[in-house]
């Protein structure tokens, strides 16, 4: 089931129509207080979240959720007209896994929920075949979800936390922006590199000093240390 919180009739229509006919279930929300209604009789797959919003706005919504235990791992992905990049930095902080800018093409968000779906899946299967890592100041345990910078404990996304574990299992290893968006997200490269670039710099905000572990080889991508 995916939830879709939009309050732009005509697009939320057409959203929970096409998911309805591409064997996903959907139910559509236009204001918050119906959402959470909705969040009480059942607790979906994945949210697809609109910013601007009656009521309260979407980031307020995300960060109840996050602060819910119930709810505090749900996959969700923000549909927002607002395309800058301080916007969509401040989405990621607040707990979102991925965003698509309006105006969005109907397959790429489908292929976009598809995959995160898919990347869900794939944590929970293999969440029992827990291992630690370690790269200079930071600390990551699989198992449990936890990340650690000098001893303190830091909360990231589902999205931030694939990313950096992606880096400490090949540490020295440089990864392409079309490559990190096929491992991470599950699509590929289509030109539209911001996706992750946005995710490593707010991956960096919050390593905070251990953020310029996370090194840019320029014209190539990103790599941890060795």
């Amino acid at each position: 089931m995916i939830y879709v919180l939009e309050d732009d009739n005509s697009i939320r229509e057409f959203v929970v129509y096409t998911l309805c006919h591409m064997d996903l279930e959907a139910r559509g929300f236009e204001r918050p207080s119906e959402f959470w209604n909705g969040m009480e009789q059942e607790l979906p797959s994945l949210i697809l979240l609109d910013i601007m919003l009656p009521e309260e706005d979407g980031l307020s919504v995300l960060k109840k959720l996050r602060a819910k235990d119930t709810t505090k791992e749900l996959p969700v992905i923000m549909l927002t007209a607002k395309d800058s990049e301080y916007d969509k930095v401040l989405g990621l902080d607040s707990g979102a896994d991925d965003y698509v800018p309006k105006p969005f093409g109907i397959m790429e968000l489908v292929a976009r929920i598809k995959a995160l779906l898919r990347r869900t899946e794939n944590r929970a299967d293999t969440s029992d075949d827990g291992e630690k890592l370690t790269a200079g100041l930071i600390s990551l345990d699989t198992k449990r979800h936890i990340v650690l910078v000098d001893g303190e404990r830091i909360s990231l996304t589902l999205k931030e936390f694939e990313l950096l574990h992606l880096f400490m299992e090949n540490q020295g290893q440089v990864f392409t922006r079309d490559q990190l968006l096929n491992r991470i997200w599950g699509y590929e490269f289509d030109g539209e590199s911001r996706t992750v670039d946005v995710h490593i710099r707010s991956l960096r905000m919050k390593l905070k000093d251990a953020g310029n572990q996370i090194e840019t080889v320029r014209g190539v991508g990103y790599k941890i240390g060795d």
